[in-house]
């Protein structure tokens, strides 16, 4: 039982082994990078799946474990800025080197510049990864405002706190349907959905706050304003990395904030990518993307359970179940990324599973619905299933 406790400190052995390579400098950083990239997809691609349903009996000790990611983050970043950034900030290196014999100034004023190129690409996955994975959890827990305190503040690092508005009270009401802007319908390729996903998450975000406030009978320019308030917070961190890194160090972690929020992104494409759902109809395991991956599992606190996770929002992600019926993505989460990446291979890959969600998954209702999407998709392949006589049903 204690192993059940212990798995998911893996997303905090990898922070670590980040920030240890950031401060040893060098080539440590892209080492870093390859390494971890090669355990999470190799790891998932050998180590199978996880449908392990412990039942904990001190589940504080795993919200600790959430905790404690602010401030590994926080320690990745200002290392990062320190790395990329010109001089000894703040004497980071120098007090160091007090403790250990090894001049980490020296190492990272000898390092080729390319090598910063790691360290923006380590970083953003970080945020991406570490932070936001961590944050989802955390906000969901909106009866605790410790939780919820950390989780907006893991979430500043991406510019993206209104995630605890529009993915908890939006995304969560509207997933796999035309209203839900992270739901990616067929078509669309990911370069695409970061964008518009982005641009319309935060006008969903604008419209819930607005509205929540209203009920209070107050305005909605105000810091009581989740939104504005959120975006200060994001905005401090700049200030920060300025101060710390001057102008290098303030565009620098601008560049890691966009990455990481561009993860975010990427991962919502993949984990609806497709699926339509009847608004009628309560949300149910079969309108999301799943992966029982072990390595994804352990590193991302259970993220990728989506489908019960979905089903039911409120579950702590400890007592998520597998639902190994449920549709499945190509692979675990990072190998899954990487497909994105490359529009045609994931057509290649991931349309015959939408085709295959439709006759297994999809209900009468939602037949007509994928006929629909796929005759608006721009997809050949898409556009010729629509003729399929699986799709010629009455809708009422």
């Amino acid at each position: 039982m204690f192993f059940h406790y212990t798995k998911y400190l893996l997303i905090h052995l990898v922070a670590v082994g980040f920030l240890i390579s950031l401060l040893v400098g060098g080539v440590g950083p892209t080492v870093g990078v390859l390494v971890l990239m090669s355990f999470v997809v190799f790891g998932d691609l050998l180590g199978g799946d996880d449908t392990a349903t412990p039942k904990f009996k001190t589940p504080g000790l795993l919200t600790i474990q959430l905790w404690l990611t602010l401030p590994l983050v926080s320690a990745i970043v200002f290392s990062a800025i320190w790395a990329v950034s010109p001089g000894d900030s703040l004497g980071f290196g120098a007090f160091l080197s007090s403790f250990i014999d090894y001049d980490f100034f020296a190492i990272k004023e000898a390092s080729h510049w390319g090598h910063s190129i790691s360290i923006l690409a380590g970083t953003g996955l970080m945020i991406g990864m570490v932070a936001t994975i961590t944050a989802h959890e955390l906000t969901h827990r909106t009866w605790d405002p410790v939780s919820m305190f950390i989780g907006r503040w893991l979430l500043s690092f991406s510019f993206d706190t209104i995630f605890s508005i529009e993915h908890v009270y939006g995304h969560h009401r509207y997933v796999s349907t035309k209203d839900d802007p992270a739901t990616a319908p067929r078509g669309r390729n990911v370069y695409q959905h970061i964008v518009i996903s982005t641009i319309e998450g935060n006008i969903s975000a604008w419209s819930l706050e607005k509205a929540r406030l209203a009920k209070f009978g107050k305005g909605t320019i105000s810091l009581g304003n989740g939104v504005i308030r959120g975006h200060l917070m994001s905005l401090l961190l700049v200030v920060l990395a300025f101060l710390i890194g001057g102008i290098t160090g303030g565009i620098f972690f601008i560049a890691c904030a966009l990455f990481g929020k561009a993860l975010l992104e990427i991962v919502n494409f993949m984990e609806h990518y497709g699926i339509v759902r009847n608004p009628k109809v309560p949300v149910q395991p079969r309108h999301s993307w799943n992966t029982n991956k072990r390595v994804t599992s352990w590193a991302m606190f259970n993220l990728s359970r989506h489908s019960h996770h979905h089903a039911e929002g409120n579950v702590p992600f400890q007592d998520l179940k597998p639902y190994p019926d449920a549709p499945e993505m190509i692979n675990g989460y990072l190998t899954t990324i990487l497909v994105t990446l490359c529009p045609p291979l994931w057509n290649h890959l991931m349309i015959p599973k939408v085709l295959e969600w439709d006759k297994k998954y999809a209900s009468q209702e939602e037949l007509a619905l994928a006929k629909e999407a796929n005759l608006a998709s721009g997809n050949s392949v898409f556009i010729n299933a629509a003729s399929d006589p699986l799709y010629q049903v009455d809708a009422t």
